[in-house]
């Protein structure tokens, strides 16, 4: 570090203040420090740093499956802001075993982050381990799943109101027999999801049989496996919501094996809204919830949080938006019925 004050002609200081991603430092004064850390080639020491300053610059994030295309983009979004910020990202992978990231928790102490991103395998989450982190220093976040007991940050899409507004508009179109594939109940956020399509429901007054609620875990061969009882059902619904867009890729491929049609014989929704949504056959309606932003505000979140933020609570909620494709038509029963009837002949019974 002398070396590099000699080279800018700062003070030791300021070479600090610089490596340290202090704001304060004039412009051409940072700029000058930067040109000689590269001209020196130097590389700090992360951890002898955070042994003198009792954190690193690391911050560590937890999801739940890095197999989920919607996951990497949470990750985008943190990995990115955390730089911009002067952080670096470590990124765990719990495969939705809750065990698993109860290990991450604990062992990630000894890197001594100065931040935590949690998007937990668990409704119960871990929230006394992050407990621990904020009482050592460490700022702590929890993204998408939230934990009931968790008292901290949080970042999070209005599951419930992409869900209600999903089925309001399967409603809208004539749909009166629909189903749902939900993801698994010790998800937060699949709970709000089923909350939104049973408060669609409510409003319009329909009421559906509870084997049209069929329980999954937010991957492909679950939506397929689910979608196929939902189909052998009697009378068959119309429509299906699934509370992901991988399980609602697996209702399609359902849909298509056993000789059906989406959207003539069944319409189906998503939602993420995954790139892959665009490319499936037929292309997939979806609610889109952004996950660079998830991971981007959460990992901004910590950044202030260090810089000394001292607010009790945040809680974040994104906005989410129903972008329609062609994997949703009109209920056919529906329009059958309008067609006879203005041709006053008897409306061809339900299948």
């Amino acid at each position: 570090m002398k070396e590099i004050a000699r080279l800018a002609d700062v003070s030791l200081g300021t070479v600090s203040n610089v490596l340290s991603g202090l704001s304060t430092v004039r412009e051409p004064l940072r700029q000058r420090v930067l040109e000689a850390v590269q001209a020196l080639d130097y590389q700090p020491n992360q951890l002898a740093r955070g042994l003198r300053r009792d954190k690193t610059n690391i911050i560590g994030m937890i999801i739940s499956d890095i197999s989920n295309p919607f996951f990497p983009a949470v990750v985008k979004g943190a990995e990115d802001t955390a730089f911009k910020n002067g952080y670096r990202l470590f990124l765990c992978n719990s495969d939705n075993d809750f065990a698993k990231e109860e290990t991450y928790l604990h062992e990630l102490q000894t890197y001594l982050p100065s931040g935590l991103i949690i998007m937990t395998s668990n409704i119960n989450g871990s929230p006394a381990l992050a407990d621990a982190y904020r009482k050592a220093g460490s700022a702590v976040v929890y993204v998408d799943r939230l934990p009931p007991l968790w008292t901290g940050d949080t970042v999070t899409s209005m599951n419930e109101q992409g869900a209600y507004d999903a089925t309001k508009y399967l409603i809208d179109l004539g749909h009166r027999r629909l189903g749902m594939i939900t993801g698994s109940s010790t998800r937060t956020n699949s709970d709000e999801r089923v909350q939104g399509f049973r408060r669609a429901l409510r409003e319009a007054k329909i009421t559906i049989s509870p084997e049209y609620v069929q329980e999954g875990y937010f991957e492909k061969q679950s939506g397929y496996a689910n979608a196929t009882t939902l189909l052998k059902l009697l009378p068959r619904p119309t429509a299906i919501f699934a509370a992901n867009d991988l399980m609602a890729f697996g209702a399609l491929t359902a849909i298509r094996d056993m000789g059906l049609r989406c959207p003539e014989d069944v319409s189906v929704i998503g939602f993420d809204n995954l790139d892959l949504a665009e490319i499936v056959t037929p292309a997939l309606t979806s609610v889109d919830q952004s996950g660079y932003q998830l991971g981007a505000v959460a990992a901004q979140l910590i950044a202030d949080r260090i810089r000394g933020d001292k607010e009790p609570k945040h809680t974040h909620v994104l906005p989410t938006a129903l972008k329609l494709r062609a994997s949703v038509a009109p209920a056919l029963i529906d329009f059958e019925t309008t067609v006879k009837k203005a041709r006053g002949k008897p409306a061809k019974r339900s299948r």
